[in-house]
């Protein structure tokens, strides 16, 4: 349920506003324990993916660091051959 929570901070080029929100969305499904909520439901859940990412944003916007950016295509690499690694096992 949580594939698209990765880390979005340090990176070139930096996390864009859809990534954020699919981490959110993420997030919200999580926590909540609905992957689509009702219909009763569907506003509030919209309210609070559009917070947390609004508040992912704004603490992405201000963290710093010293360290170099990361190389968004050497990490997703990283992933591809984990996840060969990790399925060639079954």
């Amino acid at each position: 349920m949580c594939r698209n929570i990765r880390t979005l901070f340090n990176f070139e080029p930096p996390a864009s506003d859809d990534e954020i929100r699919a981490a959110s969305l993420q997030f919200v499904r999580k926590l909540s324990g609905f992957s689509r909520p009702s219909q009763a439901n569907t506003e509030a859940f919209e309210r609070a993916v559009d917070d947390v990412a609004a508040i992912a944003s704004k603490l992405l916007s201000e963290l710093v660091t010293t360290a170099e950016p990361h190389d968004r295509a050497v990490w997703a690499e990283k992933a591809k051959a984990r996840s060969a690694a990790r399925f060639a096992e079954r």
